[in-house]
């Protein structure tokens, strides 16, 4: 057992892994993860699968006989993907037993669907009845179109876990559309202890984007806040978060069985090589949210990272007079967000385009 992980979930942060594949659940890897590294979730999204399929011959069997039956490139995508999603589910059973907001697996409704709210309403469905496991989670990206299909959603009782959250502003929408579809929930009669959700908020690539902005500035004052907006924006909507569960609204649902929306820490792997590996991790930590990492930021946190207790709670108010220099310095923080948004459902697309190319290439191989 990796001590610092343990650390790490003994501060309340529940650790997921942001990776799947056929290999790491059949070889007992992911199972070795839950049991000596404290894992206690999985998230996935179409990249994922793209490489799990292409680096593995364990898909061969399942392809050729879904070809063999006549089955075209998205079906095969569907039932690949939800027999991972639904064994790694397994795998997770116990915990999810013993723990019931964590042994969650997430899959993404297509991400071609992120700007059609029936659209998404439909794959989010279909996914949910197929990998058919309560310890499941379909991920729905937080577009204006995806905050009515997040209520729909939740309100027919099941768990979502809402993606590419960039600004608090959107976080509250987001929350907002969680709470109505309790709401509609509690009125048609389902256990909302039931339901569970994440709001997953994306971290790394807001230092990305406002770092290109303050070296595009160039002055030493700008050059000196480089690397610090992404933490304060989780921070921000960490406040948020507070300040939501705390009104009446929510505390009437709580009355009722709902289960909170924790915050998920998402996109933790760094991508400046002059930041700490374990950035994202080690300045996020505060109790009852959720990181999800790649391999690599797990190994480093479990070999060097550092638990120096809540780095989040009480902090929004020096998060938001960063935020407030990064104004007074020219950063259009509306058009960064504007901007990640965007940047976000196209990767989200691209990664569908990667995963279908993958597939079908794969087809044709074993079909030859």
């Amino acid at each position: 057992m990796s001590d610092r992980l343990k650390a790490l979930a003994d501060a309340g942060v529940s650790i997921w892994l942001d990776d799947l594949s056929r290999e790491r659940i059949e070889t007992g890897n992911l199972a070795q993860l839950v049991e000596e590294s404290s894992v206690v979730g999985v998230t996935t999204n179409p990249t994922i699968f793209a490489g799990a399929i292409a680096d593995g011959e364990r898909y061969d069997a399942q392809v050729r006989s879904l070809v063999a039956d006549g089955a075209d490139v998205e079906r095969v995508i569907f039932a690949l993907t939800t027999d991972d999603v639904r064994n790694a589910c397994d795998v997770l059973a116990e915990v999810a037993s013993a723990h019931p907001a964590d042994g969650r697996v997430s899959i993404e409704v297509e991400p071609l669907l992120a700007n059609d709210t029936e659209g998404t309403v439909a794959s989010a469905k279909a996914l949910w009845k197929s990998v058919d496991r309560p310890n499941a989670l379909i991920k729905i990206p937080a577009t204006h179109e995806g905050l009515p299909a997040i209520t729909e959603v939740i309100a027919e009782g099941i768990s979502v876990n809402v993606t590419l959250i960039f600004s608090t502003e959107r976080y509250r929408a987001v929350m907002d559309a969680y709470m109505s579809g309790l709401e509609r929930a509690k009125e048609a009669g389902i256990d909302l202890g039931t339901i569970a959700s994440v709001a997953s908020f994306f971290v790394s690539r807001v230092d990305t984007e406002i770092d290109a902005r303050l070296d595009a500035i160039g002055s030493d004052a700008a050059l000196a806040l480089r690397g610090k907006a992404a933490v304060a924006n989780a921070r921000l909507a960490y406040a948020a978060y507070q300040e939501v569960v705390a009104s009446e609204r929510w505390q009437a649902l709580a009355a009722a069985g709902a289960k909170a929306q924790r915050p998920l820490w998402a996109s933790t792997g760094v991508k400046n090589p002059d930041y700490p590996d374990t950035l994202y991790v080690a300045d996020l930590v505060v109790a009852d949210t959720v990181n999800t990492m790649p391999e690599k930021t797990l190994r480093a946190f479990a070999d060097h990272g550092e638990v120096t207790g809540d780095q989040v709670t009480g902090r929004g108010e020096e998060a938001q007079a960063l935020f407030d220099e990064l104004a007074a310095l020219g950063v259009d923080l509306d058009d960064v967000f504007l901007t990640l948004e965007s940047e976000g459902v196209d990767k989200f697309k691209a990664s569908w385009t990667e995963l279908v190319e993958t597939v079908q290439a794969q087809m044709s191989q074993v079909g030859a």
